[in-house]
């Protein structure tokens, strides 16, 4: 039976320093994103581009944080959104964007699964834990805080009202190698299950990921990967604007997606914090596409030879 998927776009920058990630979705379609799943004999709905209405400022206590209310309008609209999605097709696709958009797209699945009377689970494949709350971040880049949000921790009340949080003990993060102290602590006092660079340096990406994969099926679970293109390495990946040394090869990557795809038990993507901006003629953006096509079912036997 023909499965369902859908690409939904997410053209957010105002979680990131740097702009140039609202132009994530357009660059994944330019580089054929849909054509490629259609091609591994999925059913693709393009759903286009959500967008935000003009917002008045929002005051905070910490003065580091901008574009505050933009943000919460992007997790209001992100979380029916991707909720939607989740009810009307297989395996939804959310195409950012900065990695800001997780806080929505996490909400949205966690009500899915929760109408479904499932746990949710996240493998969240990046170099930062994304876990500052509204007060602890000292960039003011609310990339930096959906973590937080969806896990249900302390001061984040200007966001939305997180109705279904996600157990941090049902997160698997891999690939981390930028930490800042206040993330660290939570790590700690949560008891997450991090995965740096340093751990898969040691074992391979494929012992964590099993354990894993192991814990989503006893549970009956469903699994929303989030995927930042700064957890590869920036030298096959410069599309993104915070780059940090020692990522995620191009095999470890594959690696992950053909794991999850032989595992059945993916139901949501996010594509996050591709700037096309500081890409190299589409290199970033193919990359991307055929990382998908890995978790949608292509195998090495499967590919061509492709030229940058």
């Amino acid at each position: 039976m023909t499965r369902s998927c859908s690409i939904l776009g997410a053209p957010i920058q105002t979680g990131a320093s740097q702009p140039g990630c609202l132009m994530g979705p357009a660059s994944l379609r330019t580089a054929g994103l849909g054509a490629v799943l259609a091609d591994l004999g999925w059913q693709v709905e393009d759903l286009g581009d959500l967008a935000i209405s003009t917002q008045a400022p929002m005051a905070h206590p910490n003065p580091a944080l901008h574009d505050l209310a933009e943000t919460r309008a992007w997790i209001e609209i992100l979380e029916q959104a991707a909720f939607a999605a989740a009810r009307d097709h297989d395996l939804p696709i959310f195409m950012g964007g900065d990695h800001s958009m997780a806080a929505g797209t996490v909400a949205g699945m966690a009500r899915h699964a929760a109408m479904q009377g499932r746990p949710l689970f996240v493998l969240w494949l990046d170099a930062h834990p994304d876990l500052h709350s509204l007060s602890t971040t000292q960039s003011g880049n609310l990339h930096g805080t959906p973590m937080a949000y969806f896990t249900g921790q302390p001061d984040c009340d200007a966001y939305p009202a997180m109705a279904h949080p996600v157990d941090p003990k049902n997160i698997t993060l891999m690939g981390i190698r930028s930490v800042d102290p206040a993330e660290a602590d939570r790590i700690a006092e949560l008891g997450m299950d991090v995965h740096d660079m340093r751990a898969i340096d040691e074992t391979g990406v494929l012992p964590p990921l099993r354990a894993f994969l192991q814990r989503v099926r006893a549970a009956n679970g469903l699994l929303h990967v989030s995927f930042d293109v700064d957890f590869l390495d920036p030298e096959i990946a410069p599309a993104v604007g915070t780059t940090v040394p020692g990522g995620a090869t191009f095999r470890e990557a594959h690696l992950i997606m053909e794991e999850l795809s032989d595992s059945g038990l993916v139901s949501s993507l996010d594509l996050v914090e591709l700037n096309p901006f500081l890409d190299e003629r589409g290199r970033t953006a193919k990359l991307l596409c055929d990382l998908t096509a890995s978790l949608f079912g292509r195998r090495v036997l499967d590919r061509m030879t492709r030229s940058y």
